[in-house]
């Protein structure tokens, strides 16, 4: 499944109170424990996330302290004793047997030894995959009977919807949306590679004007900054948004024209800048890259609440309405269908 599908169905298990575990694999850098954290946020649930494979047994089930003629386990501070949330055990198979071990009674007894796991709180857990190189151990198959197991992979779509709520930087979202294979490229002889999380880690180097080498390695570095001077010949878009562009060209070459719609969607904010845009492209673009751009742009206007303004904006103006029309008559589908 894609990192959205993976939201969706957690989010679905949240809402159905579905009480059983659930183990997520799949490649580093994709960004797992991001989509467990977010998750968590939009139903208001409290998230622990414990990374197992930095973990001692006794750091897990606790210390004895004593009590009179016996010894009782003082739990430790980070498991939860009340309300509502996700524990969420991360790089599960990373950590080795023993651990693993004192886990599994967490996840199956939702206890250690005398501390108990609030009814509130479900179990999530997430690994890496022996294909990923990742230095795993086999999970024990009495634990791994008890999850429900989802594997989720590198898709494009879902982490330029996750970069448009992180304040992703455009160039980097429309640099991917050319050259997708760079999302997630493995480089087992290179420390630096790009993935989700790198590009992320790219994007706040470039706000910082630092090179993006160390986060993604020098060969997608070096695309990029070649992208970069296609991105630099592009025209003003701001005043394209303003409703200023009427002297602007649409490009010819590929990347430029992935960098310029994306760089519409992102910048423009507003309904109205939004609206601009596309009167813009309607007439200078075919009908994929209007239709790239309207979708983006949706996707962007819907986080900031002004996608209801855009859709009354669309119905009345007839550059959307001829536009509409042409799309639907040569696909059979709706824009952003």
């Amino acid at each position: 499944m894609t990192p959205a599908d993976l939201g969706r169905y957690l989010s679905a298990i949240v809402t159905g109170r579905v009480p059983h575990a659930v183990m997520i694999w799949g490649p580093a850098g994709i960004g797992k424990s991001s989509i467990v954290a977010q998750c968590a946020r939009r139903h208001g649930l409290e998230f622990v996330d414990v990374r197992l494979s930095q973990l001692a047994p006794t750091d897990l089930r606790g210390l004895p302290v004593p009590d009179g003629t016996v010894s009782r386990w003082l739990p430790p501070e980070f498991l939860p004793t009340g309300g509502s949330g996700v524990l969420f055990l991360d790089e599960l198979n990373m950590a080795p047997p023993t651990m693993q071990g004192v886990a599994q009674q967490l996840i199956l007894d939702r206890r250690v030894g005398s501390y108990r796991l609030p009814d509130g709180w479900f179990v999530w857990a997430a690994g890496n995959r022996k294909e990923d190189r990742a230095t795993v151990f086999d999970m024990p198959a009495p634990l791994a009977n008890r999850f429900l197991h989802l594997d989720v992979g590198p898709d494009l779509e879902s982490f330029l919807r996750f970069g448009a709520e992180a304040s992703l930087d455009e160039r980097v979202a429309a640099f991917l949306s050319f050259r997708p294979q760079l999302l997630h490229a493995l480089d087992p002889k290179r420390p630096a590679w790009p993935s989700p999380r790198s590009w992320m880690m790219a994007s706040r180097l470039l706000a910082e004007r630092l090179d993006i080498g160390p986060a993604v390695g020098e060969a997608a570095a070096g695309e990029f900054a070649g992208f970069l001077g296609v991105y630099a010949l592009l025209p003003d878009l701001d005043r394209i948004l303003d409703g200023d562009g009427d002297t602007a060209t649409f490009p010819e070459e590929p990347s430029a024209r992935y960098a310029l719609v994306l760089g519409l969607a992102t910048r423009a904010g507003t309904a109205d800048r939004g609206m601009h845009g596309f009167r813009w492209l309607v007439g200078r673009a075919d009908a994929e890259w209007v239709q790239l751009y309207a979708g983006d742009l949706g996707l962007r206007l819907r986080e900031r609440g002004e996608l209801g303004p855009l859709a009354t904006m669309a119905a009345v103006d007839p550059a959307f309405r001829r536009f509409a029309e042409d799309y639907a008559a040569l696909t059979g589908h709706a824009p952003g269908s």
